[in-house]
């Protein structure tokens, strides 16, 4: 490890910003041109998310050269289903900083503090929980599921979504501290105080490091883009539909798993720069 391990930061979010399940791919290319991929995550042995053969060299050198540091909306056990090529990184920041792992395990003393910071700062999980089960159709829900007793996420039939539905929830939701993000077929309700910058601002307090990186597509990742000295998302997900930019964030032009790759690129140059 050099020195830059201490001195640089990259905070990454995961599921399509650096790993893809089939349906996220966008191979629009002519087949005899796909990048080779590789599976970085098995669900019930059936094989789930990919990433090229190249972005897994590129994972590989990000973390010889920087803290790598995975920052995700899935659980502890959601995400070590994810076997991303290289060593284990030595901090990552599940449940959109509910938790955060220490060389795999979990940091009971963070997790106490966001407990208490969600109880100072927004309504019980159980309300939103109450509000939903009277506001959403069977017709079009799929399945509910609460996170770490942190936050909760519909899986929904999008297409059958009433139009304006989303956006209710939205402004309900605002009013009593909650957040709300749609993600392909997942709608996610989350605590304001629930977030990855809150998390990586911990992580940097315990690292040291002096510049900091981010990724990430979804409305979830902006905090944490936000906190970062530079950024990048992609050119897709509910960052790119809404058109959401900030100066130091770069917004790419490439989509789905060549997406992933090419913010990895630019993460292993700022990082030996």
């Amino acid at each position: 490890m050099t020195s830059n391990v201490t001195r640089k930061l990259v905070a990454s979010d995961l599921d399509r910003t650096l790993i893809y399940s089939p349906s996220a791919l966008a191979l629009t290319m002519p087949d005899e041109y796909a990048p080779r991929l590789l599976c970085v995550e098995v669900n019930e042995a059936r094989p789930l998310s990919f990433m090229t053969e190249t972005a897994a060299g590129l994972v590989q050198e990000l973390a010889s050269v920087a803290e790598f540091v995975p920052a995700t909306t899935r659980t502890r056990k959601q995400y070590r289903r994810i076997n991303l090529p290289g060593p284990v990184p030595r901090f990552a920041i599940c449940a959109n900083g509910g938790h955060i792992l220490v060389k795999g395990h979990t940091d009971h003393d963070w997790n106490t503090e966001m407990r208490r910071r969600l109880a100072d700062g927004s309504a019980p999980l159980a309300e939103v929980r109450d509000h939903l089960a009277l506001t959403v159709d069977p017709a079009w829900l799929r399945k509910e599921r609460v996170a770490e007793e942190l936050f909760v996420y519909l899986v929904v039939e999008r297409s059958l979504v009433p139009e304006g539905w989303v956006k209710e929830l939205a402004g309900w939701a605002d009013e009593r501290g909650w957040t709300v993000s749609m993600q392909g077929r997942k709608i996610y309700a989350v605590p304001k105080p629930l977030t990855k910058s809150a998390a990586l601002a911990e992580v940097v307090r315990r690292t040291g490091a002096h510049r900091v990186f981010a990724a990430g597509d979804s409305l979830l990742d902006a905090d944490l883009l936000l906190a970062a000295d530079a950024g990048w998302r992609p050119g897709h997900g509910e960052l790119f539909d809404t058109g959401w930019a900030a100066p130091h964030v770069e917004a790419l032009g490439c989509a789905g798993v060549a997406a992933g790759e090419e913010i990895l690129r630019r993460m292993v140059a700022v990082a030996t720069a």
